[in-house]
């Protein structure tokens, strides 16, 4: 999770309060300091509240949660005049662009490294690294709108930040420290994102770096906005947590015409809850009144309406709400986890372990004894990695999630094999061999069962490793099986083999298909198996476990 450097004196300014009472009420506010200073503190967030990680976001909470001001803040949007155009050639490449102009700013050291700070910390949360989101902030007053977002030729050049000599957008990739860094974005396209204005002079190289003629500095008072990426609502989500951060330290907004679609708005939305709800949840007694009021200090704008309803205005930053849960604990925060009183729960058991964890702990220690490396792979992923990457077909049964947070965990998982070539992905630079394996849940048509993959990379990996695990596996399970062709894309015609238990189809093994291995990015051969759990005898679960 971030960890955020807190000036005292900027936040002390920004809050309205001294810096003893803002330290003893950060931790109440699910903030946790790392450390102190003379001159700042760092306090590390949780990652799903990124709108926290700039001083201006946390003086803003912190005026609410401390009573100096509750209620929804409002950031009023003029228009610039000025435009964007996005190049339809970038559709492939990095499709998305938000932008904001932002006039009337007033930096000194503290606040640079404040917004410095922000940038990176959405890079890392909301941006993935720069892949999802990048963030390009720039000095409007040497630039001529209008501008305009390009698929550019890898020869264009121009000066990036921090040197003094033009390169080129290719030169910039292997010699620039930003462009070695993030060079794996963009080098396989023919073409490169490039942002430019009217008299074509280079504003950036999203998402690698900024050109010099641009530089942001303690005289800067008017910024253009850039934010690019592959998925819409984390570049909008982006665009609104700077906007707003720069906000509260006194700018002004200006929207931007992008393909005839004004934009930011920094409106908030609305949402109606129950109060029964959210009191049964928290175990507390509170009227409409009181969970609306909560909510205020909370910085939402929120009106008790009949006898069992809430309408909540959620501010446009707050891109961690959800469903009505999130909104639910921030009116426990608001009541103090402090006041809430202790309790026993009013029945008493005593616990056993459950049939099924005996199973899977069954298979663990035979994997481990065979050689292999328990990982644990996310439930949740997506259809190109379980089914895309192998060259399966969908499986109809895969179980969507309704509001996905990120297009990387969409689905939830119906296989294990294709988290564990993943986690052979992350793990390229690592020394051969790689034996791994995974037990655990998987879901289809909303049923749950359990089963067990395994994954060896190495130069010489193949068919008969994959055989001799297998057997050793459904030995000590005792499992007795049979060994069919397999028709699975997944693997290598003639090297792949179906495993049968009683005539059925209960797993698969062999050795993976080259064009699965190139979509992992994978250059050694790789064995792999997979075992439906319920086929070994006297299988613990419900078949109709949901």
């Amino acid at each position: 999770m971030p960890v955020i450097t807190l000036p005292y004196r900027y936040l002390e300014e920004l809050v309205g309060s001294d810096r003893a009472t803002i330290l003893a009420r950060l931790p109440m506010f699910g903030a946790d300091i790392e450390r102190t200073e003379n001159d700042h503190a760092d306090v590390e967030f949780f990652a799903n509240r990124p709108d926290l990680y700039s001083t201006e976001g946390v003086a803003r909470a912190l005026r609410g949660f401390m009573g100096i001001e509750t209620g929804l803040p409002t950031y009023p949007v003029k228009r610039s005049g000025i435009t964007f155009t996005v190049d339809p050639g970038l559709k492939n490449i990095r499709p998305y662009l938000g932008s904001a102009v932002i006039r009337n700013v007033s930096l000194d050291e503290e606040s640079i490294v404040s917004l410095m700070g922000l940038q990176e910390a959405l890079h890392w949360a909301v941006g993935r690294g720069r892949g999802k989101v990048a963030i390009g902030i720039h000095n409007l007053d040497p630039i001529i709108p209008p501008f305009h977002y390009l698929a550019a030729d890898p020869s264009r050049s121009f000066i990036p930040l921090d040197f003094t000599r033009p390169m080129t957008l290719r030169e910039i990739l292997e010699e620039h420290p930003k462009g070695r860094e993030y060079a794996h974005l963009v080098k396989d396209f023919p073409r490169y994102p490039l942002i430019v204005d009217a008299h074509n002079q280079v504003l950036s190289f999203p998402p690698i770096i900024n050109g010099e003629l641009t530089r942001v500095t303690t005289a800067t008072r008017n910024l253009l906005l850039d934010t690019t990426g592959t998925d819409l609502r984390a570049v909008m989500t982006a665009v609104n947590i700077i906007c707003t951060a720069f906000a509260e330290a006194g700018a002004t907004i200006e929207s931007v015409t992008i393909d005839d679609v004004e934009v930011p708005s920094l409106a908030p939305s609305t949402r109606r809850i129950s109060t029964a709800a959210c009191t049964n949840l928290l175990g507390l007694s509170l009227t409409g009144e009181e969970i609306a009021s909560h909510l205020r200090s909370m910085r939402y704008g929120a009106t008790a309406s009949g006898t069992d309803e809430v309408v909540v205005q959620i501010p446009c930053y707050r891109a961690d709400i959800m469903h009505d849960w999130d909104i639910y604990e921030d009116v426990a925060i608001a009541y103090g986890y402090e006041r809430i009183v202790p309790a026993l729960p009013p029945t008493s058991t005593i616990g056993s372990e459950h049939p099924v964890s005996r199973l899977l702990n069954a298979v663990r220690s035979i994997m481990t004894g065979l050689g292999s490396l328990e990982m644990m792979p996310f439930t949740l992923t997506n259809e190109r990695v379980l089914f895309t990457s192998l060259q399966r077909e969908r499986d109809p049964g895969v179980l969507p999630l309704m509001h996905p947070i990120s297009e990387e965990h969409t689905v939830v998982r119906t296989a294990i094999l294709p988290l564990l070539l993943e986690e052979l992905t992350l793990n390229v630079h690592r020394a051969l061999p790689q034996r791994l394996f995974a037990v655990g849940d998987v879901v289809e048509e909303c049923v749950t069962h359990q089963t067990v993959a395994a994954v060896s990379m190495h130069s010489e990996a193949n068919f008969s490793e994959l055989y001799a695990t297998m057997d050793a596996l459904c030995r000590d399970l005792s499992l007795s099986y049979q060994v069919a062709v397999s028709e699975d894309p997944a693997f290598i015609e003639g090297r792949r083999g179906d495993i049968l238990v009683n005539g059925k189809r209960a797993g698969v093994f062999g050795e993976i298909h080259p064009s699965v291995l190139l979509a992992f990015g994978l250059e050694q051969p790789v064995a792999a198996l997979e075992l439906d759990l319920r086929a070994v005898p006297g299988y613990p679960g419900r078949q109709d476990t949901p």
